[in-house]
């Protein structure tokens, strides 16, 4: 195979096999092909699209580039959230100690900026002294001793996404529904967790801006998790406007901090508690309510 081949392919509009697939993410995961040669397939795909079979396989190849990890020797049933990300959204600050104090075991690999989307990585880093980097021995002992880590993505642990990541970056090729789904879902699923809540957010502060490309990146990401044996839960939330009061990494850690205290935004609290009850509820912690009751 050569790359040029699957780039004018997918420039033509045609449908990438899982061969192609599979042999283009080992590839360059292994250095064998450029930047240069990624970032045209990218580009190729933010314009003509992938159909369900193309994003389900590249999600696995980007999953199995690297180790899968095993949590089972940590508890019986590992919990992880994961938000498409928008302006002011420092949830995870706010829900993982939650959900962690309620005896659910969190292990949750986190990513960096994208965009005008602040990563959780960022903001904690504003805290001096403050480090995300760990190997995946730290990784499991926190999560044995604390039942909550939180770490930065690994090299062991789905690089083939760790390069595409930062080449979207670059490259204006952000808000790709196949190309979101399969980033946030190969980081999940090589992670380890039983359970994942995803947050999709919708709106003018997010990458989604409508409804219905917010639901079809939900629908995306909860079918490749179920395929892959994960029990999923997907809610959409509304980012017309900032999440809280605070917009920045320093700003927001210190909001996330006031609101662990009792003294949050009202929709920052909200948000929060509904995505740490569908976490709870993943892992039998929670009761059982209606969209009806919230």
């Amino acid at each position: 195979m050569r790359a040029v081949d699957l780039i004018q392919k997918k420039r033509d509009g045609q449908a990438l096999s899982p061969e192609e697939i599979k042999w283009f993410i080992s590839q360059y995961t292994a250095g064998d092909i450029p930047d240069y040669q990624a970032a045209a397939l990218l580009m190729a795909i933010f314009w003509r699209g992938m159909n369900r079979e193309e994003t389900v396989t590249l999600t696995l190849a980007m999953a199995h580039s690297g180790k899968m990890m095993d949590l089972s020797d940590i508890a019986d049933y590992v919990v992880d959230k994961h938000s498409s990300g928008g302006v002011g959204d420092k949830t995870s600050l706010i829900v993982l100690p939650l959900v962690a104090a309620c005896g659910v075991p969190i292990a949750k690999m986190s990513g960096r900026g994208l965009g005008f989307s602040g990563g959780t990585l960022d903001k904690l880093e504003s805290i001096a002294g403050m480090r995300v980097g760990f190997s995946e021995e730290e990784f499991r002992q926190m999560a044995k001793e604390h039942h909550l880590v939180l770490a930065g993505q690994t090299a062991e642990l789905a690089p083939a996404d760790g390069k595409l990541y930062a080449l979207r970056d670059v490259t204006a090729t952000v808000d790709s529904l196949p190309l979101i789904a399969s980033s946030i879902m190969s980081k999940k699923l090589a992670s380890g967790a039983n359970g994942i809540v995803l947050d999709v957010k919708v709106g003018a502060g997010a990458f989604m801006k409508t409804v219905e490309d917010a639901r079809a990146l939900a629908q995306t990401m909860v079918q490749i998790g179920t395929d892959a044996g994960r029990d999923m839960i997907a809610t959409l939330s509304d980012m017309q406007q900032p999440l809280g009061n605070a917009v920045g990494n320093a700003l927001e850690v210190k909001e996330s901090i006031e609101t662990l205290r009792g003294n949050g935004p009202a929709d920052l609290v909200e948000h929060c508690l509904v995505i740490a009850g569908y976490m709870l509820r993943l892992a039998g912690r929670g009761e059982r309510w209606t969209n009806e009751d919230q």
